[in-house]
């Protein structure tokens, strides 16, 4: 009998790997939420913004570091602070879109989705380059998510490191958690969309320190260049299905 349970379970649990494998294979080949890579590169992105009190505080520090960053801007307010969103140009970091409104894309209708998309890379482009990054607010999506992306020539970017820095903890936290986690071909989430942030504090002494253990900061386009080669697919948590 307990023979025959197992072998049960081995059944089912060998269907359901096999429905996983078919549903994601197909749907997530451009997700990429850490760069399979012996090199010690990793990528710092920063979303939400630009606000006009933080932006300028990280901008300021990332000048002083000499580090290119990837920026993943919302369109409303990149539309209220297109002077910041310049400036990120200027200073040659990466802009990449994080949708209009920061509206969670799987609750809406096939319109609402592309208006978010269009309506964001309309403010983006009167300002920057197109961009060919996209990452989903809170990392939500679906098929239908990321076909849009696909047939716009967006590759869809997650995180691999996330320190919750928009929760406001102590920068000392926000700092612990990130260099801990940070690993090569990491990707690094912080955020500057939203006034106070520890991240503008936390930022310098994470540069500092991942320089320290010998990291190289590359945007998330430079990262991409050291992929070196695509690891088994991860059924159970779909941030790591391409790395």
């Amino acid at each position: 009998m307990k023979r025959h349970r197992f072998c049960l379970f081995f059944l089912v649990f060998s269907l359901t790997i096999a429905g996983l494998t078919q549903q994601y294979t197909s749907d997530d080949t451009q997700i990429i939420s850490r760069v399979h890579t012996n090199k010690k590169v990793l990528a710092l992105t920063i979303d939400d913004g630009p606000n006009n009190k933080v932006t300028p505080d990280i901008l300021a520090v990332l000048r002083e570091k000499n580090v290119k960053v990837t920026f993943f801007v919302l369109g409303t307010n990149a539309n209220d602070f297109p002077s910041i969103v310049a400036q990120e140009v200027a200073d040659n970091h990466e802009i990449g879109a994080h949708t209009y409104s920061h509206a969670s894309l799987p609750n809406l209708s096939q319109q609402k989705v592309d208006e978010e998309f269009n309506k964001a890379e309309e403010v983006i482009q009167s300002i920057a380059p197109k961009p060919n990054l996209f990452r989903p607010p809170g990392g939500a999506y679906n098929h239908q998510i990321i076909e849009t992306a696909r047939q716009k020539g967006y590759t869809v970017i997650l995180w691999s490191v996330d320190p919750k820095d928009w929760s406001c903890p102590p920068a000392e936290k926000v700092i612990d958690r990130v260099v801990n986690e940070a690993k090569p071909g990491s990707i690094i989430l912080l955020h500057d969309g939203q006034y106070p942030l520890p991240t503008p504090k936390a930022l310098g002494t994470i540069i500092d320190r991942l320089r320290e253990r010998g990291f190289e900061f590359v945007t998330v386009s430079e990262l991409l260049q050291y992929n070196e080669t695509r690891p088994a697919l991860n059924l159970f948590n779909k941030r790591e299905l391409v790395q």
